[in-house]
């Protein structure tokens, strides 16, 4: 292993969050998992098995309670999406959500997003990879428990395609800065709105209810969107 794939091992993309499931989400879980569960094994996802069809692909760590990546995926049916989530409720809800609006573009893991992305995740296959929200560790000493650092920036790169995306946003000014700071040393990446600017909240990414709470309370939120040299 190289020396800058340590911090990967020690750095889990959030923390395991099982939760109580409701008998809706426990059975959504059960009977969609066949369908649109994805689990962690020595092989690379064979896209084509998975979706039946080649299309760009987006990969959403940390989908929370799954509504923004359903809104997503629903409103860009010519891309397939892949959302990775340690909150098993979530990941419940998200299915259910994807059965109601008849999301056929939709698959989801269960596990942590670094082992995902390592062990099923081909090299120069993504287009987009989204990471909305991650707990921002506001203490400084848990500065270090943060995902967005250097080492996981260049598995990123890794794993998208020439010209591919990353879209990251936050809430917390703190985390922001430190995005900035990570994305703009990072080799291999260009900022989308010049050098040192974040950019206004594309069309593709919904407004969350959190969200709009916020903004009502006079809270930032800050998104990052940086692009893979070719």
């Amino acid at each position: 292993m190289s020396e800058n794939q340590q911090p990967l091992r020690r750095i889990r993309s959030f923390v395991l969050r099982t939760g109580r499931m409701t008998d809706g989400q426990k059975k959504a879980y059960a009977r969609l998992w066949p369908q649109l569960g994805l689990e962690l094994s020595p092989d690379l996802l064979d896209y084509q098995h998975v979706f039946g069809r080649e299309a760009p692909r987006v990969f959403e760590i940390g989908f929370g309670m799954g509504d923004s990546l359903a809104a997503m995926a629903a409103s860009e049916p010519d891309k397939d999406f892949i959302g990775v989530e340690v909150h098993s409720p979530g990941v419940g809800r998200l299915m259910s959500l994807a059965e109601d609006q008849g999301l056929t573009n939709l698959r989801v893991f269960c596990d942590d997003a670094v082992e995902v992305l390592e062990q099923r995740i081909p090299d120069a296959s993504l287009s987009r990879v989204q990471v909305y929200f991650p707990d921002p560790w506001h203490k400084k000493r848990h500065h270090k428990r943060r995902l967005i650092q250097p080492a996981f920036i260049q598995l990123l790169r890794q794993k998208l395609l020439p010209g591919g995306i990353i879209h990251l946003a936050t809430d917390w000014e703190n985390y922001a800065e430190h995005m900035m700071a990570v994305m703009s040393d990072a080799e291999g990446f260009s900022n989308m709105q010049g050098p040192g600017h974040y950019a206004p909240r594309p069309d593709f990414r919904p407004m969350t209810k959190f969200e709009k709470r916020g903004e009502r309370l006079g809270h930032g939120v800050w998104d990052l969107l940086f692009r893979k040299d070719p």
